[in-house]
């Protein structure tokens, strides 16, 4: 999953251009993923400001599925 810290984003659209998913949208009041992210990190690494970070959900439980 990744995570904006909205203070430090300066809506540069640095991310946007770095995502093979297409799944950043940008304006000049938020920023935005849809659920094309692949979490795949390469947003996080062209964030000049170190405004976005990738948060590991390994163990992450789901609930079964009940018939």
């Amino acid at each position: 999953m990744i995570e904006l810290n909205d203070d430090k984003c300066m809506h540069c659209g640095a991310c946007v251009g770095a995502c093979p998913a297409n799944a950043i949208y940008l304006n000049e009041v938020i920023l935005d993923f849809n659920d094309d992210c692949t979490d795949c990190g390469l947003c996080v690494r062209a964030c000049p400001v170190g405004a976005l970070s990738l948060i590991r959900t390994r163990g992450l439980k789901v609930p079964a599925v009940t018939a």
